[in-house]
């Protein structure tokens, strides 16, 4: 077995991209590859097929090494639900709200069964592709640190650090991280590489060089900016940016972004359209004229009610309905549609009763145990695959009127009299291509793209290619080796 960690100079200088496609690439060499990240911090979440939930990164990351994802390759997930507060996801089960304040002393209990879950993978693996999280350089956070250096020396897990050269200041960056973690920590770290460069990577040639001259470490190579990355789900929250203008001949799709709006990435397969401009509208700005709108998950629906309000969103959406044009929302965003959304426990936030949009005739009460499952069925005629992540039911009179069916025969959503809104709970719902087109076809656009799963594939062939070319990857194995 041979296993090695990529950590990162900070966060998103691309360690999930990195690590999926170094994944399909030694998959393609022939290679048995898991994915392993011990921490991650994300409300873009999938579901394994033991009932479970990790990272999306790690999910796509599986689909790289050609398997099942499973609860073992992120055994530890946070999933933020307030500005201190977050879910803590341990092997894919809920095990309670985690303070900030306590997180600090409460995750060195949990190194010992991030371990086991690395060996569990590593036993039935050639190599294990591991990730870490933000940066070993956050020496503040060192102590009980199970994200980067504190699980590769329990571990023993060979690193490679990524720097992020279209951030500027790489080689400060990485020469920097040398500089400050401890000795023990920096000798976990065999080689480095540099990522998103754009223009001739010779003209860094000198910069690997003082690289290697001043931390000693190995350098593997220069990868180019990687256009296919923006074809993988989403996970971070990079959909917090300006919203785009419509193109000639597009039709606006748009989604307002919520505090704490969740599995955002079941948008991803509308940007494959090419008649469809998707708007991720930002606080401050009104939702635009649009032929669709799209209510995405959220991880405090109350909270992201009251933020729906403050913002003004939900008179733009009242007044996108009269104008007779449709709403789709998806799980949190479903629940946020209808009279009402209860959360008597506590579970997302202070135990309260906020008012919905009003707009789908339901209502939704949080609690019971959190349904975890991946489903088919169909809807609007056409075939979907996805999975289901919730808490508590939502029920009333437009439920009796069901977006779809799922296989077992159980209806699924609702939709009003008029057909103008509708609520799902499936993730993944828009992936498949006759089901995109369905939804499409009731807002006049003729669906031109792929199955969503089947583009995500052959991004991840494109980027596994450009990293076997730019790579040192024979290195890379030899330091993995090493483990």
């Amino acid at each position: 077995m041979a296993a090695v960690m990529i950590q990162g100079t900070g966060s998103d200088v691309g360690k999930s991209v990195l690590v999926a496609g170094l994944c399909r690439a030694f998959a393609n060499r022939g290679l048995a590859v898991r994915p392993f990240k011990p921490q991650n911090m994300s409300n873009n979440a999938a579901v394994t097929a033991e009932g479970g939930e990790i990272g999306r990164a790690q999910a796509t990351q599986a689909l790289a090494c050609r398997v099942a994802p499973s609860v073992d390759m992120n055994p530890v997930l946070l999933k933020p639900q307030g500005d201190r507060t977050s879910q803590l996801i341990v092997r894919g089960q809920v095990r309670g709200r985690l303070e900030a304040a306590r997180w600090r002393e409460g995750r060195e209990g949990l190194l010992g069964e991030v371990v086991e879950s690395y060996r569990r993978l590593a036993a039935e693996a050639d190599l294990v592709m591991v990730e870490g999280a933000g940066s070993p350089a956050e020496v503040n956070l060192r102590a009980g640190d199970i994200a980067n250096m504190g699980f590769a020396r329990a571990a023993n897990v060979p690193v490679v650090l990524a720097g992020d050269i279209d951030r500027g200041g790489v080689i400060a960056a990485l020469v920097g991280t040398h500089a400050v973690i401890a000795a023990e920590d920096a000798a976990m770290i065999r080689g480095f590489l540099v990522n998103k460069f754009r223009g001739d990577p010779a003209l860094f040639a000198d910069g690997m060089t003082f690289v290697e001259a001043r931390t000693g470490w190995q350098g593997l190579g220069i990868v180019p900016w990687l256009a296919a990355a923006r074809r993988l789900p989403s996970e971070d929250a990079v959909v917090l940016q300006a919203p785009a203008r419509a193109g000639a001949g597009r039709v606006v799709i748009a989604c307002p972004v919520t505090p704490h709006i969740a599995n955002f990435d079941d948008l991803d397969p509308l940007r494959l359209e090419p008649g469809v401009e998707l708007v991720m509208v930002p606080p401050g700005r009104p939702i635009p004229d649009a032929a669709l709108i799209v209510l995405a998950g959220s991880k405090a629906t109350c909270a992201d009610l009251d933020a729906m309000r403050r913002e003004g969103w939900d008179i733009d959406i009242a007044a996108h309905v009269r104008r007779g044009r449709p709403v789709l929302g998806l799980c949190g965003g479903y629940q946020m549609l209808g009279r009402r959304v209860a959360d008597p426990l506590g579970l997302e936030g202070p135990a309260r009763t906020v008012a919905g949009l009003g707009l789908l005739d339901v209502e939704s009460v949080l609690g019971g145990t959190k349904t975890l499952r991946q489903v088919t069925g169909w809807a609007l005629g056409a075939p979907f695959t996805g999975y289901e992540i919730h808490l508590g039911e939502t029920v009333g009179p437009d439920a009796a009127r069901p977006v779809g069916r799922l296989a077992d025969g159980r209806a699924e959503g609702a939709m009003r009299a008029d057909g103008l809104v509708a609520g799902s709970y499936v993730h993944g719902l828009l992936g498949d291509a006759a089901q995109r087109a369905a939804w499409l076809a009731r807002i006049g656009v003729a669906a031109q793209g792929p199955n969503h799963a089947a583009d995500v594939d052959a991004a991840l062939d494109e980027i596994a290619g450009e990293l076997e070319r730019c790579l040192d990857l024979d290195a890379l194995l030899r330091i993995a080796q090493a483990a």
